[in-house]
């Protein structure tokens, strides 16, 4: 009896958008909204902890980085064990974490507490995030992975508006303690996401679950012609790799590593320095409590079209270039932020900084998942989001040690805008697999001449 042998690669590359397309983006876009919440609680609990717990601000930026913290240790453990348990398994366990402990984080009476549940929820939510991109870059089709990665992602941004709106309605009559409470929403939604999230196709076949991989395909592709005797294969099957650091610099992807890091390191701190710190940035410039969120909300606006606009950009032109004009867009608009007082122009220029710096973000992910192989897949995005993390922690540090040395305010925007610039650079350098060919081709005619 012949067996029938179909390459899932192919058909994930080639298959037309279906409703199980829209099923997984959809639940992680939910998932990723609560992330971005997390992400934007900071900037508007920050203000009203300092007056409750009389904390200067850097006390303030280095209680907001308990968090981030935890976020860098999450993203290098559960992006590498996901990789060998699976994407699903990790997500559930990184849900309960984040969203059981941040809305623990609500019962908080000072600010060791705070820190510590802050910490403690950091894990989840970063390993989430790489999770969540390597799933839904694994289902997507070739010609609009980016589309569909940073479309999931716009929910990072979303879950940014929430906050900002719910912060600006619910803080005055609640208090900070009910933006934490909302946080536990994922916890009742949890039978529900295990029901209709699939595992990555991608991992079943990688470890022979053949059983498990039909159901899937037929959802994926319910044209193509499946029986008992079909056996599933993957591009890289021959390419055995541990999911471990070490991985990422084998193979010629030792220096695209490297600057994969330096460029998540300076985007993630201009990111969180900006949403941790713009609402008291816009109250040192003379703008109220109020008007600060309503800048928070436009940046995060800013974000959803960046990057759903960058992602069809990216499909179009490739990630590099967009991410290139992303990064040095944001330097000029956020150090422009710094003299302009016209309110209006100043919310094109909060709205812009959004688009470029969570765009700029989100499509890095989107690269780095794009870039490494299956077997190191979450490996790579986790650990590059770790680095990352580690310029989250820096950057409200850094911001609340300026805010505490009275600097003119347009000094302050500069150095969130510089450290975009060098994402930027970071990126420009990066070489493709052709690129590098081409460099080695070109070495080796020289060497012969």
């Amino acid at each position: 009896m012949t067996h029938q042998t179909i390459n899932v690669n192919d058909v994930i590359d080639h298959a037309k958008f279906k409703p199980f397309h829209f099923n997984v983006v959809a639940w992680c876009l939910l998932i990723i909204l609560f992330d971005g919440y997390d992400l934007a609680i900071n900037g508007v609990v920050l203000p009203l902890l300092m007056d409750e717990w009389g904390l200067s601000a850097v006390q303030a930026g280095m209680l907001a980085s308990t968090a981030l913290a935890g976020m860098m240790f999450g993203a290098m453990i559960f992006g590498s064990l996901a990789d060998k348990i699976g994407r699903k398994k990790v997500i559930m366990i990184c849900i309960v974490l984040f969203s059981g402990l941040t809305f623990a984080g609500g019962f908080a009476s000072n600010p060791t507490e705070f820190g510590i549940l802050r910490f403690l929820a950091g894990l989840g939510i970063g390993g989430v995030m790489p999770n969540l991109v390597a799933l839904t870059s694994e289902y997507a089709p070739k010609n609009m992975r980016s589309t569909l990665v940073t479309t999931m992602f716009s929910g990072y941004a979303v879950g940014g508006v929430m906050a900002a709106l719910l912060g600006a309605w619910l803080t005055p009559s609640f208090g900070w303690e009910i933006m934490f409470f909302i946080a536990g929403i994922p916890l009742l939604l949890l039978p529900i996401i295990w029901k209709f999230l699939p595992e990555s196709l991608m991992f079943i076949v990688k470890e022979n679950k053949q059983e498990q991989a039909r159901p899937i395909m037929a959802r994926l592709a319910p044209e193509v012609q499946i029986s008992n005797e079909t056996k599933f294969e993957l591009h890289q099957v021959d390419v055995p790799e541990a999911a471990n650091v070490v991985s990422l610099f084998k193979r010629g992807r030792a220096l695209n590593t490297l600057l994969f890091w330096l460029a998540f390191f300076t985007c993630l701190l201009t990111m969180y320095a900006l949403s941790s710190w713009l609402p008291k940035l816009m109250m040192a410039a003379g703008y109220s409590m109020d008007n600060s969120l309503m800048f928070m909300m436009v940046m995060n606006v800013g974000a959803v079209v960046g990057i759903v606009g960058g992602g069809i950009l990216a499909d179009r032109f490739h990630l590099k270039p967009v991410l290139m004009f992303l990064g040095i867009m944001g330097a000029i608009v956020m150090s422009l932020m710094g003299f302009q007082s016209n309110q209006f122009l100043l919310y094109i220029l909060v709205f812009l900084a959004g688009a470029a710096s969570i765009g700029s973000q989100m499509l890095l992910y989107s690269y780095v998942a794009q870039y490494y192989p299956l077997a190191v897949r979450s490996t790579g995005i986790g650990w590059s989001s770790a680095i990352g993390r580690m310029g989250a922690i820096v950057g409200p540090i850094l911001i609340g040690g300026l805010l505490g040395m009275n600097l003119p305010a347009h000094f302050n925007f500069i150095a969130v805008g510089l450290p975009v610039l060098i994402t930027a650079i970071a990126v420009a350098l990066i070489m493709s697999e052709d690129e590098a060919e081409q460099i080695k081709a070109g070495k080796a005619a020289i060497a012969k001449a």
